[in-house]
């Protein structure tokens, strides 16, 4: 999955905030706790209080009881990729956005190879909707398609 492959680029100055060692996979369990309990964002520079509250915002705001080792990030972080690549980005283009708004480090390549795998999956779902009868389901992948091919 995309997101296991997501680094937050200032994780050793995040480490040196809070006084312990804290991974630098942004949507491993040990950061997400950090994130949420560990800390003081008033006591962060500008830019880094932001990105982390753009993190907190956009991907870390559920109210599942397991929050935030519940899933519901990694799926929003896939669906902000998907939403950036739909509003004409390519892979290029949304790591620069993902480093700039969240301080969030992926290899283009790494994203290239994700948007071509939601394609081939999109493209399965697609032919089984046409085999089941599902016009609905058919016009909506044929949606999405179009969206990440552009």
């Amino acid at each position: 999955m995309i997101a296991s492959k997501a680094r937050f680029r200032a994780a050793k100055k995040l480490q040196s905030i809070v006084g312990y060692r804290i991974p630098e996979k942004v949507f491993s369990g040990p950061f997400l706790e950090v994130m949420v309990s560990a800390v003081d964002y008033d006591n962060l520079d500008y830019g880094l209080r932001e990105q982390m509250m753009h993190i907190f915002k956009d991907f870390l705001d559920c109210r599942c009881r397991d929050s935030p080792m519940c899933g519901c990030p990694e799926r929003k972080f896939t669906r902000a990729i998907l939403e950036l690549r739909m509003e004409g980005l390519d892979h290029r283009g949304i790591a620069h956005v993902l480093l700039d708004e969240y301080g969030i480090e992926l290899y283009p390549m790494d994203i290239m190879s994700f948007l071509e795998e939601s394609v081939h999956v999109l493209e399965a779902v697609r032919d089984v909707a046409e085999i089941e009868g599902g016009k609905e389901m058919v016009e909506r992948t044929k949606d999405a398609l179009r969206g990440l091919e552009g």
